[in-house]
């Protein structure tokens, strides 16, 4: 059995699986596996320090696949912000056609830019009114991202089990179902709730290509589903962390009153992140980790992973769910 459906029909891809853009992680190692493997494969554009170097990774990474992927370009508000469009005229240059996006509205003028190069617009989204309003402006697939989800999962709390199905009656293009999947059970909810695929961060840090330490893929595995915590709440700005003592610690230094942002910059800041993924020290910073941890047990490769879920939801639909009907 092969799951045929919008999604690998729009991004000409063999599985309806996507790996997430994620921060120092999605390299080109990362992506090429994903997409040998029959997935789409994402390059997080803002890992790379300039918009110079996200050519050349593009270009690695067409050296190691012969097959589509994308690039993840986050659009956020900061201090010194990155000069979004000059990276958005490197994956241009690049000849990439899919681009997944995130942030805020500015992220339009990027749409406005990537569009007339004929490139495909996946959005990630934590609401379905954002999703509609996404949709009119023209993207071409909504990623619905439930509060299970690693990184920012919004601040409406609601979780995949109503979103992805609240997402699918109201919203026409295809949809990427992201936050808590990481197995074949997932795959076929993912598909019986109105998406067309699934869209997987935190399970494809826990494979052998992930280009982060063994530390921190442990502690992937020794997390449970209760092992990550919700940070920047009083901040509006909520993000999902795997727990560790330093996440730990972010928790309760926020939790006193007055707390303000600079009671944790140096616990959560994006060097020490980078620092976490690349040593192993947990004791460097904080890790994204979405609640899928407590289904993950192992760290296949990404090709024995997207087997697998594939057979586990083929044996679901064909095994399990049919011994059902009379």
């Amino acid at each position: 059995m092969a799951f045929k459906t919008r999604i690998t029909e729009m991004l000409e891809i063999e599985h309806p699986i996507v790996q997430g853009g994620m921060m120092n992680v999605g390299t080109a190692e990362m992506a090429s596996a994903v997409s040998n493997a029959g997935g789409l494969g994402i390059v997080t554009a803002l890992t790379q320090p300039t918009p110079e170097k996200l050519r050349e990774e593009i270009e690695r990474t067409r050296s190691m696949t012969t097959k589509p992927f994308g690039v993840n370009m986050t659009i956020f508000p900061t201090v010194n912000s990155p000069d979004y469009k000059a990276y958005a005229q490197a994956i241009i240059d690049g000849g990439v056609k899919v681009v997944e996006t995130a942030g805020t509205q500015a992220v339009r003028e990027i749409w406005e830019m990537l569009k007339p190069h004929g490139v495909k617009i996946l959005h990630k989204c934590t609401a379905v009114r954002h999703a509609l309003s996404a949709e009119r402006l023209g993207v071409d697939v909504i990623s619905i991202d439930g509060f299970e989800c690693a990184g920012h999962p919004g601040e409406d709390d609601i979780p995949g089990l109503i979103l992805i199905p609240a997402a699918a009656d109201k919203v026409k293009i295809p949809l990427l179902a992201s936050g808590g999947f990481g197995d074949g059970r997932g795959l076929v909810a993912a598909l019986a709730l109105g998406a067309e695929g699934i869209n997987m961060g935190t399970r494809f840090c826990a494979t052998v290509e992930a280009p982060i330490h063994d530390n921190v893929k442990q502690a992937y595995i020794d997390n449970d589903e209760r092992g990550s915590f919700l940070i920047f709440r009083n901040f509006k700005n909520t993000a999902r962390v795997g727990k560790s003592e330093v996440s730990e610690e972010v928790v309760r230094r926020l939790a006193q009153p007055e707390a303000v942002f600079e009671d944790v910059r140096e616990l959560v800041a994006g060097t020490a992140g980078k620092q976490l993924l690349e040593t192993g020290d947990l004791s460097k910073g904080v890790f994204w980790a979405g609640m899928v941890q407590g289904l993950i047990h192992d760290i296949p490769t990404c090709q024995v992973l997207i087997d697998r879920i594939i057979a586990e939801a083929e044996a679901v639909i064909q095994g399990r769910l049919q011994g059902f009907l009379k």
